[in-house]
């Protein structure tokens, strides 16, 4: 069995989301050399992006830690935009090496670590968004392989995110 199987059967088994989060957050980073994580599921009820296990890359993220949860209003047009969105709007998972130059880019926001690296993935079911996992910064650059492992991995938490929307499991 191969390490991705290993780690998408330990994240099948995860009891609540955020068991799932916490494995995803620490298994990728190890696999893809990421410094930076962040792993979260669409809010059934009102559509926003919640991340609930993350990397602290500003100063707000000790009080989204606090409040167990970064969260990320769904724009009244639907589309959450930028880099961070880019997946979650079209629901393609994808990486670059240039964030900077990527052309969803519309800056970093005021007090965020720039990203070097940025790779996410687009967690869904045949018919809708689910959530998202997205990486950042290895020490080299991301390749196809590292989106596939990413991509393999966020199947893994697709099954966890409908268990959850079913009522089967709890988010904490």
């Amino acid at each position: 069995m191969k390490e991705t199987e290993k780690i998408a059967d330990k994240i099948k088994e995860a009891s609540t989301v955020k068991e799932a989060a916490n494995i995803i957050y620490k298994e990728l980073k190890k696999l893809t050399g990421s410094k930076c994580c962040y792993v979260a599921y669409i809010d059934p009820e009102n559509g926003d992006s919640v991340a609930i296990t993350f990397t602290h890359v500003t100063s707000q993220c000790n009080y989204y830690e606090s409040i167990k949860e970064a969260r990320f209003k769904r724009p009244k047009n639907g589309k959450y935009g930028g880099l961070l969105g880019y997946s979650i709007d079209t629901g393609k998972s994808f990486f670059t090496n240039d964030p900077m130059n990527h052309p969803a880019v519309h800056g970093t926001p005021k007090g965020h670590k720039p990203i070097k690296r940025f790779l996410s993935v687009a967690v869904k079911d045949k018919n809708r968004i689910l959530g998202q996992i997205v990486l950042g910064d290895p020490p080299i650059d991301y390749t196809i392989e590292d989106l596939k492992v990413s991509e393999e991995i966020g199947q893994a938490y697709a099954i966890i995110l409908q268990k959850f929307y079913n009522g089967e499991i709890p988010l904490r």
